[in-house]
């Protein structure tokens, strides 16, 4: 009985280490340093999957397209849903934008 109390204080006292070691970390969350958008204008009458990249303060990239707020500043020519799937509504132009971790990046479209 005496040694599983031992096992179990070993074990306690090393999660307890590791947990801290854990909360302690020196590496700092990598920031949006820039938000791309991309892709391609679609016919009156189609649609268009239009992606959103984030570019982090380490360098590295990441598809944010689905996590992105999306919008258009014309919609009488273009409108882009909550996944960025832009579609064609009539002849003009429309910027298309996506906003992640309050990044706003941005495409400039003309619908034919």
């Amino acid at each position: 009985m005496k040694i599983r109390s031992v096992i179990a204080a070993i074990i306690i006292v090393g999660l307890a280490g590791l947990a801290a070691a854990c909360g302690n970390s020196s590496t700092a969350a990598s920031s949006v340093s820039s938000v791309a958008v991309t892709g391609v204008t679609p016919s009156v009458g189609l649609t268009s999957q239009f992606t959103a990249t984030a570019t982090l303060s380490s360098g590295t990239t990441q598809d944010v397209t689905s996590q992105a707020s999306w919008s258009s500043s014309n919609t009488a020519a273009a409108t882009v849903s909550g996944t960025g799937v832009v579609t064609a509504i009539g002849s003009g132009s429309a910027v298309i934008t996506a906003t992640y971790s309050s990044v706003v990046g941005t495409d400039a479209i003309t619908v034919p």
